[in-house]
């Protein structure tokens, strides 16, 4: 099996106080529309009305050819991260498909494994990706807008 991770709450933390972004930038503030703005640390939709974070996100130790990076919401008061593996979080219920595709040890795509899954097929889409030796974790990103929402790691 596996478990789909949020963003660490260290990271998010330091994201609040004003920590650069993937591109060297303080997160931005703005207010949830209610719609589409899903809180990576949480992984819940920001409720309308509620001050929240925009930044540049690259979900990789380092940058290289690799490492893409690209725009994320977060909560701006302190939430709860999710853990809860029973069930998906809110924030992948929303859409039918998700692009997931496996990286290796290195950070790297692992080249075969991208492919986009109806969100039902989500959990099994992953474990036929985890059958490869290759495969270090994965990542969940938006089918349309390329968009990181969260990461898969073996259990």
């Amino acid at each position: 099996m596996h478990r789909i991770s949020a963003l660490p709450t260290d990271q998010v933390e330091a994201y609040r106080n004003g920590a650069p972004d993937g591109y060297g930038n303080p997160p931005e503030r703005a207010i949830s529309n209610g719609q589409g703005n899903p809180c990576r640390h949480c992984l819940t939709y920001i409720p309308e009305g509620k001050e929240m974070l925009v930044l540049a996100h690259r979900p990789f130790p380092e940058t290289q050819p690799f490492a893409q990076t690209g725009p994320i919401y977060l909560c701006s008061e302190s939430c709860q991260r999710y853990e809860n593996q029973a069930e998906l979080p809110e924030a992948l219920t929303a859409s039918p498909n998700y692009l997931i595709k496996g990286y290796g040890t290195d950070d790297r795509i692992v080249y075969g494994t991208g492919i986009i899954t109806p969100q039902a097929n989500l959990h099994q889409s992953a474990e036929d990706i985890f059958a490869r030796a290759d495969v270090a974790y994965i990542h969940i990103r938006s089918a349309l807008n390329n968009c990181y929402h969260a990461r898969i790691d073996r259990a």
